[in-house]
């Protein structure tokens, strides 16, 4: 193949990431002649040039790991300039080191050669003990990330990667009024990815080579400050950290439009008990374990009494026109409590004011203090540096909106970090409960952060009825809690099922009380169960007090079971008074665990969903007397 052709061949592979990068035309040729020979010829235009510092110099990077001042700067080392019409002035970047977050300790602890390279380009000393603990708290002003979107990916291959650019790339300093872009590149011919460096204007010897980090953000947008403080500095506590809920619009931003049934929405009476119930149930857990005799499984949906449905269901409206009679195991717009920057709005709505101004200590009191980094960044980043400057805890579990299992989620009190995360994917930030309330195991010689998960069935939504299962289910941490080593998984997470080589700690309910009471004989369970029901019926209320699609639907045909995840946390400094936590509320749990333990779970469960048998034995009404 001719060198026309195999050009062409590159324009037709590469043409719809070139443009949308913004790669001008005249550049394709040299970078296709720079890609094939990998020719990385910046050195011949560009010189890279270490930045002097005194000493004493406040904000030295030397000195300071938070410090927004670049190590070094690449200036324009070729005596006639460079013209942004020359066909040639674009730069082949190389990267140095590509990496997932959870990995990024072991890698540089592992291989010396790689830590020296970071160490010299975030200008971190070669000989200090904590080297590894200083790259990576200096990190966010040099990587950048991408994921890999291909069909058939399971969630945790799509994780993102996240890259730094080698020394030419990691030079080159932010401006508001940049001279070059400098964007990332997958060359498809051989799955490799660079950066590409180019002049988007003329720039005469000695000139600083700067690039806009932040090219697609507006200069006046409110976000651009924060946004900008891992490579600036900015003053934010004269900014409002209110949170004001959003209009109804954002509820609906995102997400498959949904119907509901405007009339007769009162419960659907139960069933007389002649003929079992005929149920359609997409969950595995279901079909092996609901085994009582007032119920039968059938394989088509159209004949089934019970819809029970691990997709999201949507048209409610025609449901009920065309089926009246049929029970379905979701509720319209229950996503408002299921996704995790929507609970938090629906969570204050119990609020009565937003924070106290002494403790800056968000309400309600059991629901942690938690933003939406995409629209609430500079008041979340106002808040934090309002913490900061009062001398409070700042530690905080940045999590993706629609991921579970800890995918994606990550632990830090670097704010640095914090704003570049959402970079890979819409986050809310969480103040990490920093002083849980720990359970002791003997077995790895320590006590270990905990979390509950307690079941809830809602029958009803006007009026609101709904359930716990009186049996919870726990899940431990492996290793004993300190509020440090945030990549230590085992440490700080309680989710262990989807580790390949973590222990997975099981005790149960029965057993757990009895232990709970030998640990904390002054802190009985009941009352602390007692505050968990009054703040599961809260956050029911306020998820149904609003119209759709800013609150629950009522729907005479819906049923549902949640699980919440929730944490105890010391409320004074005593550590006397406990308070629950609540974490987040999911949609179709796994349950298999609670069907192991129990085995008539789901028996009990349907029984009270679809034949309205209240079993006090096994359930508790969630009601204001709680």
């Amino acid at each position: 193949m001719d060198g026309i052709s195999k050009y062409n061949e590159f324009v037709a592979l590469h043409k719809p990431q070139l443009e949308s990068s913004g790669v001008p035309l005249i550049f394709w040729p040299a970078l296709f002649q720079k890609l094939t020979t990998e020719t990385f010829d910046a050195g011949e235009a560009l010189q890279l040039m270490l930045i002097d510092y005194d000493e004493d110099e406040e904000q030295n990077p030397a000195e300071d790991d938070d410090s927004p001042n670049p190590v070094f700067a690449l200036g324009v080392a070729r005596e006639q300039g460079i013209k942004a019409s020359d066909p040639q002035a674009i730069y082949l970047i190389d990267h140095a080191w590509t990496f997932r977050l959870n990995g990024a300790r072991q890698q540089l602890e592992q291989y010396p050669q790689l830590a020296d390279r970071l160490s010299a380009i975030t200008g971190v000393d070669l000989e200090l003990e904590d080297r590894v603990d200083k790259i990576l708290r200096r990190l966010w002003k040099y990587c950048h990330a991408y994921s890999i979107g291909s069909e058939g990916l399971s969630d945790e291959e799509r994780q993102p990667i996240w890259y730094v650019m080698d020394e030419v790339g990691s030079a080159v300093n932010h401006s508001d009024d940049p001279n070059f872009r400098l964007v990332p590149l997958l060359y498809l011919n051989t799955q490799t990815t660079y950066s590409v460096l180019f002049p988007i204007r003329d720039c005469d010897v000695g000139e600083a080579v700067t690039r806009d980090v932040l090219e697609h953000v507006a200069k006046d947008a409110p976000q651009r400050a924060a946004l900008l403080l891992p490579w600036r500095d900015a003053d934010l506590t004269g900014e409002s950290f209110l949170q004001v809920e959003p209009r109804a619009d954002y509820f609906t931003s995102g997400h498959i439009p949904e119907t509901y049934p405007k009339d007769d929405t009162d419960p659907l009476p139960a069933r007389t008990r002649c003929d079992p119930l005929k149920v359609y149930a997409e969950y595995e857990v279901v079909r092996r374990h609901l085994t009582s005799s007032e119920f039968i499984l059938v394989n088509n949906a159209d004949e089934a009494d019970v819809l029970w449905l691990t997709h999201h269901f949507k048209n409610f409206e025609d449901f009920a026109d065309s089926s009246p009679g049929k029970f379905i195991n979701q509720f319209p717009f229950e996503y408002v409590i299921t996704i995790k920057d929507l609970l938090s709005i629906v969570g204050r709505r119990a609020a009565k004011e937003h924070h106290d101004s002494h403790t800056l200590e968000t309400f309600p009191s059991w629901l942690p203090t938690t933003y939406n980094l995409s629209t609430e960044l500079k008041e979340f980043a106002a808040y934090y540096q309002t913490r900061a400057a009062k001398g409070l805890d700042n530690h905080w579990i940045i999590k993706p909106w629609n991921l579970a299992r800890g995918l994606d989620t990550h632990i830090t009190d670097n704010i640095k970090q914090i704003v570049r995360l959402p970079a890979t994917g819409p986050k809310i930030a969480q103040k990490y409960i920093e002083r849980p309330v720990l359970f002791s195991r003997q077995e790895v010689e320590g006590s270990v952060k905990f979390d509950i998960r307690y079941v809830i069935l809602l029958k009803s939504v006007k009026p609101l009825k709904a359930y716990i299962h009186r049996k919870f289910f726990l899940r431990f941490a492996n290793h004993p809690f300190s509020l440090d080593h945030f990549d230590d998984y085992e440490k700080h997470y309680t989710v262990m099922n989807y580790q390949t080589e973590a222990q997975l700690h099981h005790v149960k309910c029965d057993d757990f009380l009895t232990l709970w009471q030998e640990q904390y004989p002054d802190n009985d369970w009941s009352a602390l169960e007692q505050q968990i029901c009054r703040m599961l019926l809260e956050v029911l209320q306020c998820a149904s007090q609003a119209d759709p699609p800013c609150g629950l639907a009522p729907c005479a045909q819906s049923r549902a079971l949640y699980a919440a995840d929730i944490m105890l946390r010391w409320k004074d400094d005593e550590e006397k008074v406990m308070e629950p936590q609540l974490l987040e509320i999911n949609w179709t749990p796994d349950c298999k665990r609670a069907c192991d333990y129990y085995p008539d779970f789901f028996n009990d469960i349907f029984r009270l969903l679809f034949l309205d048998e209240e079993n006090d034995e096994s359930f508790r009404v969630l009601t204001a007397d709680n």
